[in-house]
């Protein structure tokens, strides 16, 4: 029985480390990009940035910063925190503040 016991908690133990390993990968990593706001979709929680070439780009807009989306209008200038995955692929924006 006191073996038993020991293999559950051992189990346990590691199960605990690869999800904290697992959430460290998923975290991905966050930087900052100064834009001006061309268009903000309150329906769609996204924001439409002009980006640092000039074209336009669209961008999903999550969590906390929902909120934020709705103080912003199309003219301002923000800066944005955004997220991208482990492999640097931009996923959304999770902040955004006036700059």
């Amino acid at each position: 029985m006191k073996k038993l016991a020991l293999v559950v908690a051992i189990l346990f133990v590691a199960g605990l480390a690869l999800a904290q390993a697992g959430e460290a990968v998923a975290a991905g990593k966050d930087h900052d990009v100064t834009a001006e706001v061309v268009a903000v979709d309150l329906t769609a929680n996204t924001v439409t940035i002009k980006a640092e070439k000039g074209e336009n780009k669209t961008v999903p807009v999550k969590g906390k910063a929902i909120e934020d989306l709705k103080t912003v209008k199309a003219g301002d200038k923000v800066v944005l925190t955004c997220h991208d995955n482990e492999k640097g692929e931009h996923e959304a924006v999770v902040g955004i503040h006036k700059a």
